[in-house]
């Protein structure tokens, strides 16, 4: 099994990766591949609603989301973790996450989710939120914790020092990764849920 983990932060090794690694090591323990690639320094524009992705099954824009598409069509589960500035996610990783999930054409139903937010003290449950509903448009279960997926942390390191935090990260990752596991044994004995034609509907007549 494998999880993709989304760093949104653009400083290496800050907070941010501080958390995803605590994850890590636990994936590791339960025998689940992991690749991180960090997303936070990428020159990454938003989504002009151009439609040309319906037709190729790529965003028109050939940037770092193409590369990311094919990693997230591969995995069992992603994680998606930013730290906080203005009370919501990086502007970076929204752009990329718009894109991603609108172009990318895999199957995202029963990948498992969860987000992560880091922040010096307040903004994380509205960033939760936030980056939560990337995953429940999709038909992608969500995972979760003791607590909601957050850690406190300002200066370089100092997400260390939230004995809370890390507990909270170590937990998700052992209930994904139990999820993960569970839903592939539901997949091999029952398939995956009914489908229905889509249904869209608007309110202008």
């Amino acid at each position: 099994m494998k999880v993709l983990m989304l760093n949104g932060s653009p400083r290496k090794g800050g907070n941010t990766a501080l958390a995803l690694a605590e994850m890590e090591k636990v994936f590791a323990q339960e025998g689940i591949e992991v690749e991180t690639v960090q997303v936070g320094q990428e020159a990454v524009r938003g989504c002009i609603a151009c439609g040309s992705c319906a037709k190729t099954g790529k965003c028109v824009f050939d940037d770092v989301v193409n590369v990311i598409a094919g990693k997230f069509a591969a995995c069992d589960g992603l994680v998606v973790a930013s730290p906080v500035y203005y009370a919501s996610a990086n502007g970076t990783l929204v752009s990329l996450l718009d894109r991603l999930f609108y172009s990318c054409p895999c199957d995202k139903t029963m990948k498992v989710g969860a987000a992560v937010a880091v922040a010096r003290r307040g903004g994380l449950s509205a960033t939760f939120d936030q980056l939560n509903k990337y995953f429940t448009i999709s038909g992608m279960p969500v995972a979760s914790s003791q607590y909601w997926n957050s850690v406190h942390g300002r200066l370089p390191g100092e997400a260390a020092q939230d004995a809370e935090g890390l507990q909270t990260m170590r937990t998700l990752a052992r209930n994904m990764a139990f999820l993960m596991k569970s839903i592939a044994l539901g997949k091999e004995k029952f398939g995956l849920p009914e489908t229905e034609p889509r249904q869209s509907t608007n309110f202008v007549h």
